[in-house]
């Protein structure tokens, strides 16, 4: 008996899904230690974080009953962790704290330690600041700290968009299918 669901639900294997919790893992620690919880900038930091890693979930749920909405709900993660990097950007432009370029040796270093939790990350950030110290050419906790929320937002940003790439051809296909189907059984009549 064939199923009338397919399979769905796979988001924990995504690597989209994967590094979006670790920035929202965190962007709760940075808002928590950074920034007053009574700011609203806390909150919408946090919120954006979250929906980035909600909203890949809830598209690879909904894939099996709607392709479409599979794409919408990605394009909204996609669109929350673009609105969470422009908070980011400001947080350091505001303090005169340098932003590191995409090809920046510690971007290079953090993304080939392929580390998996935030409490690697957090302990990535003290070596980084002690190996410069707090003067160093690499700033403080909160910008590298920053920067390396950054560094995540700009490794997933182009996996969204593969995701996204991919999701649209399988539409696409399914609509040629869809269109031969309907062609084929036109003629029989």
């Amino acid at each position: 008996m064939t199923k009338l669901i397919p399979k769905h639900g796979g988001y924990k294997n995504l690597l989209t899904f994967q590094i979006s919790q670790l920035i929202y893992d965190i962007t709760v620690r940075f808002c928590d230690k950074y920034i007053s919880k009574f700011s609203r900038t806390h909150d919408q930091m946090v919120q954006a974080a979250r929906s980035g890693v909600q909203n890949i979930a809830e598209g690879s749920l909904a894939s099996a009953t709607s392709k479409k909405t599979e794409i919408k709900l990605t394009g909204v993660a996609r669109a929350s962790l673009g609105e969470l990097k422009n908070d980011y950007q400001d947080y350091l432009r505001h303090r005169n704290l340098e932003q590191w370029e995409k090809d920046h040796p510690l971007c290079k270093e953090l993304i080939a330690k392929r580390l998996k939790t935030v409490d690697e990350v957090a302990s990535w950030i003290k070596k980084v600041h002690d190996r410069n110290g707090q003067d160093g050419q690499d700033g403080t906790y909160d910008s590298i700290s920053a920067n390396a929320a950054l560094t995540y937002l700009n490794v997933v940003d182009p996996l969204l968009n593969n995701q996204i790439e991919s999701q649209l051809k399988i539409i696409k296909y399914a609509e040629g299918i869809s269109r031969y189907v309907y062609l084929e059984n036109s003629s029989i009549w």
